[in-house]
């Protein structure tokens, strides 16, 4: 069974807020119960106080049973409170209310009080089994010697009985602080729980593949950020989708092409009669161009879809650039003139130095020039630059006149399955590519561009240090 989200957070609310009440309600009371106890305690302690004053003032030089026979209520005369007066052993020689026991007093107010202090002591009483507090000082004659003990005792029953009906409100009070807050946490809950319910909605359906659902949550929290979030993710998705399916359509396109072309010779050769030799060699010679098209096609499929899966693997080697440059430029330099582009050549006589994969690298210089002079009209120009920078890095320059990027497109064109809009534009996957091999090789591939002004590349890849140069 799921555990709804919206009963844990509930739970947990009045979890904290019942542990809060408890505290400050048990708190409260015993701080009730303190004050209350104190109050009392402080009050017969200055009433014994000032008992033992008078006695020590006027009495002190009697005895303890001339005490008791002499007129000494001014003593205690003042105190609403039951009196007893004990010898030195802790008889009651005299209670105020009559009581009387056989017995010593052995409480802890006595045996205090015989160290010479004032001590209390709370309990219940021997005679009437009521809740007591009992403040007990020692009455020392003039010769400073212990005679007995003046002991004034307190019911407690209507102090408890107070403290028991403030207890009672505390805790009403605090079962109305629950209800409420209990309220309050459920309303705090379903405004937590009622969003995720609408994105987990959401979010199926996506999983379910209805990319154009949205979500409408529109606040300034997490669950604000997670619905744009989501937002945001199915509309890459149906742009990654229309770009998938525009590939999909121009590779199968451009796949169907040169093989309609290939069918079509084959069967225009096949019933070639055997003095037609010049129709036989430009049919075998397009069918092998075809093919040759066909297969880099193909080629460029498989080194795709390698890339993306992370299955490449670079054979590595130092080797120096500037001569895999001067090479990819002597290739591609028929090929310019046969589209009767002006090929231009600056590659400086030096020494770069670079760790990777030499067929790799060279694929990417032939992808940009083929590309720029692909989009190159006739009387334009290509310029192939490649240069050694003082930060160890190689850089390679392919700019041309051609027809140019727009701003639209430049922010796609490295994009996997872009294919732009332009009628030269082929499989999408070229710059794709280009971009990746780079990347491996721990470089950076830009892309500056105007529309109807003409494309630069820049390739950016590092080199070995002077130091491991001079090594190697």
């Amino acid at each position: 069974m799921k555990k709804s989200i919206g009963k844990r957070l509930v739970k947990s609310f009045l979890l904290i807020i019942v542990i809060t009440v408890v505290i400050i309600g048990g708190s409260l009371v015993i701080g009730f119960k303190q004050f209350y106890y104190n109050t009392i305690e402080n009050e017969l302690e200055n009433r014994l106080i000032v008992s033992i004053d008078s006695y020590n003032k006027f009495y002190s030089d009697k005895s303890i049973n001339e005490l008791l026979i002499d007129d000494t209520d001014l003593l205690w005369g003042h105190i609403n409170a039951e009196v007893q007066i004990l010898d030195r052993d802790g008889y009651i020689l005299m209670d105020s209310i009559g009581a009387v026991s056989e017995k010593p007093v052995q409480t802890s107010d006595v045996i205090n009080a015989r160290n010479g202090k004032i001590a209390s002591w709370v309990g219940s009483s021997e005679f009437t089994d009521e809740s007591i507090m009992v403040i007990t000082g020692p009455l020392k004659n003039n010769k400073s010697e212990t005679i007995g003990y003046l002991r004034f005792i307190s019911s407690m029953d209507r102090v408890n009985s107070a403290i028991i009906r403030t207890s009672l409100t505390i805790f009403l009070l605090s079962l109305l602080v629950i209800f409420i807050t209990t309220l309050v946490s459920i309303f705090l809950a379903n405004s937590i729980v009622k969003p995720i319910k609408e994105l987990t909605a959401v979010a199926n359906k996506m999983a379910d593949g209805q990319y154009k659902v949205r979500s409408e949550i529109d606040t300034d929290d997490e669950l604000g950020q997670l619905s744009n979030t989501l937002n945001t993710m199915a509309e890459e998705i149906l742009k990654k989708e229309q770009l998938k399916n525009d590939f999909i359509s121009s590779i199968s396109h451009e796949l169907r092409t040169p093989l309609t072309s290939i069918k079509g010779w084959a069967v225009v050769l096949k019933s070639a009669k055997e003095d037609e030799q010049e129709l036989v060699n430009d049919g075998l010679t397009i069918i092998e161009n075809e093919s040759d098209r066909l297969a880099k096609m193909v080629e460029e499929l498989l080194d795709f879809s390698r890339y993306i899966s992370g299955r490449i693997q670079l054979e590595k080697d130092t080797f120096n650039i500037v001569d895999v440059c001067r090479d990819v430029a002597k290739q591609m330099k028929p090929r310019a003139e046969t589209n009767k582009v002006e090929f231009l050549i600056e590659i400086k006589d030096q020494k770069a130095l670079v760790v990777g994969d030499e067929n790799r690298i060279r694929q990417l210089f032939i992808n940009l020039l083929d590309n720029a002079i692909k989009f190159t009209s006739e009387k334009g120009w290509v310029k192939f630059t490649a240069v050694q920078e003082e930060d160890n890095n190689f850089v390679i320059l392919v700019s041309d006149n051609g027809v140019g990027i727009s701003k639209e497109e430049l922010a796609h064109v490295k994009e996997k399955f872009y294919k732009g809009k332009h009628s030269n534009s082929h499989s999408g996957i070229g710059l794709s590519i280009s971009d990746e091999i780079t990347k491996l090789h721990g470089g950076n591939l830009e892309i500056f561009s105007e529309e109807k002004i003409g494309t630069t590349v820049k390739v950016t890849i590092p080199t070995i240090a002077e130091v491991e140069k001079d090594e190697i």
